[in-house]
């Protein structure tokens, strides 16, 4: 089925991850397909074999998201789905959080995020999906995770209010929120690899399904909030964790 036929969509952060999945899924929907990164190289590497379009941005930089605009508008003119994806995951605990760990996830994570949307705003087809990437942790009171979850929880209040003001424009926009998922987000949290395996497995333990996700779970997910199929769904969350936020003490 190609429920995306003739949209064109943008996708931050795409060129790994849940991102990277997603864009495939919107490329196999029929969607024109466009990935964002930071990291010129991993961008250049997805976009070729995806076979999509790929702009370097940095969406901690306004400059570098008007730029983004710009080119996107010159090269498709209008967008109708706006996956707002990119994000960085840094774990801390209370009382050991500086002030650059909390502006460097803050930046991306939230302001990144919101003037994303803010910005693409004019050159969004009335109708067009936005689809935010948010978490479960925005909920689930982590440890360590006190700024990573801020600012989703931001992101998340961000967009009740949005939808509630683009409704006009019949602009739909969404949150999706992601329990354990395997993505290269771990790996570049710092920690070292017997922490991190460590972390795994007591975090699969935790998820009723015990399993962790997998990016493709999220990329149908965001895709179906993309399509027209969710043409009545606006300012919701959707919860894709395994089950794990119903039951944070299972073990």
């Amino acid at each position: 089925m190609s429920k995306l036929n003739g949209k064109i969509a943008v996708v931050t952060g795409g060129n790994s991850g849940i991102g990277y999945a997603s864009a495939k899924e919107f490329k196999s929907q029929g969607a024109t397909v466009v990935i964002t990164g930071r990291d010129s190289e991993k961008v250049a590497k997805a976009s070729q074999e995806l076979g999509v379009k790929g702009i370097v941005a940095d969406v901690k930089s306004l400059s570098a998201i008007d730029d983004l605009v710009a080119q996107v508008k010159s090269d498709f003119g209008k967008v109708d789905v706006l996956f707002v994806n990119a994000g960085i995951f840094q774990p801390a605990p209370v009382g050991q959080i500086s002030e650059e760990m909390f502006d460097h996830q803050m930046s991306i994570n939230f302001k990144g995020a919101f003037f994303t949307t803010e910005k693409f705003l004019p050159i969004l087809n009335d109708g067009a999906s936005v689809i935010n990437l948010s978490s479960v942790n925005a909920y689930t009171g982590m440890p360590n995770t006190a700024v990573y979850a801020a600012s989703k929880a931001a992101l998340n209040a961000y967009t009740r209010t949005a939808a509630t003001e683009l409704a006009p424009r019949k602009i739909r926009i969404n949150s999706v929120n992601p329990g354990p998922v395997s993505t290269p987000i771990y790996g570049k949290t710092g920690m070292e690899e017997e922490q991190l395996n460590g972390f795994a497995e007591a975090m699969q333990n935790r998820i009723p399904l015990k399993r962790f996700g997998q990016p493709e779970d999220i990329a149908k997910l965001v895709s179906f909030l993309a399509s027209d199929d969710a043409s009545f769904i606006t300012g919701s969350e959707y919860n894709i964790d395994g089950g794990i936020i119903i039951n944070p003490l299972l073990s």
